[in-house]
């Protein structure tokens, strides 16, 4: 059945956006920072990238992938050299004395933001491909209605996760001292900077 397509779509994108990454880092520091729906809009763009290189995938772009992969050194160190960008403001950052909600310029850039961040990892085609061959998904005949199903499936599920995400985190935004919260852009601004450390050697 075709509703077994959007099914099996929205496991993948769940499954594959759930491992805790530079993404889910910055993700949990907005939440915290600004609020669930801050951290929700940034994973909203995580997911529509995935969306993105699951229709890559999904639809049999072999041109585009091979184009992508190939061209994945680049790709990484543009994405390695961002990650220790945002690492180190977010190091740097002071909490406010006042929660202060984002405006729609604001949601813009955090979502543009971790959009762009995760179309910087071209070899997530390889994980789609490798999850979709797994489930006997390779190719669908054809079938574009089948293959739309399924990329729709992925960005529900991989948004489901964000929402899950940025709505438990926020649960503890209350809790925060600001000391605490200090501790907290320190730690999140070292990790997203040793990823994107790790992402620019690992390009080299």
């Amino acid at each position: 059945m075709e509703t077994g397509f959007l099914l099996k779509g929205l496991f993948i994108g769940f499954l594959i956006a759930a491992p805790v990454g530079p993404i889910g880092v910055l993700c949990i520091q907005r939440t915290l920072a600004r609020g669930r729906l801050s951290g929700l809009i940034s994973g909203l763009g995580a997911a529509s990238a995935d969306a993105v290189y699951g229709s890559v995938a999904g639809f049999g772009l072999t041109l585009i992938a091979e184009f992508l992969i190939d061209q994945h050194v680049w790709f990484s160190t543009l994405g390695g050299l961002f990650l220790c960008y945002l690492g180190f403001r977010i190091f740097r950052g002071k909490p406010a004395e006042k929660a202060v909600a984002p405006g729609s310029f604001g949601l813009f850039t955090d979502y543009a933001s971790t959009f762009l961040l995760t179309l910087t990892n071209p070899m997530t085609i390889l994980s789609f491909a490798a999850v979709f061959a797994g489930l006997g998904l390779v190719g669908t005949g054809g079938d574009y209605l089948a293959a739309g199903l399924l990329i729709l499936g992925v960005f529900t599920g991989s948004a489901l996760w964000w929402t899950i995400l940025a709505g438990g985190v926020g649960m503890l935004k209350d809790q925060l001292s600001p000391e605490r919260f200090q501790w907290l852009n320190r730690v999140s601004g070292v990790l997203i900077t040793g990823f994107g450390v790790f992402t620019l050697l690992h390009a080299l």
